[in-house]
């Protein structure tokens, strides 16, 4: 069974990393966020300027995380 994110190694309560860590993870996803709208923005852009419509919606996944975007 993996550890609960609030826990240390030997599965005690550490609310002190975690609060950190936390922090750190949203900073990181909210940089990626933005990231992404900016790519999207970019390749409608492009879409536009080459005198196509999209019609489907846009899907990625960052390489690093796997996390996926829709």
């Amino acid at each position: 069974m993996p550890p609960k994110p609030w826990e240390n190694a030997e599965g005690y309560t550490d609310p002190t990393a975690y609060t950190a860590l936390r922090h750190i993870q949203q900073e990181e996803n909210a940089e990626l966020d933005a990231k992404v709208n900016t790519l999207i923005k970019v390749l409608k852009y492009i879409v536009s300027l080459s005198g196509f419509e999209l019609i489907n919606r846009i899907e990625l996944r960052d390489k690093k995380s796997g996390r996926c975007f829709r």
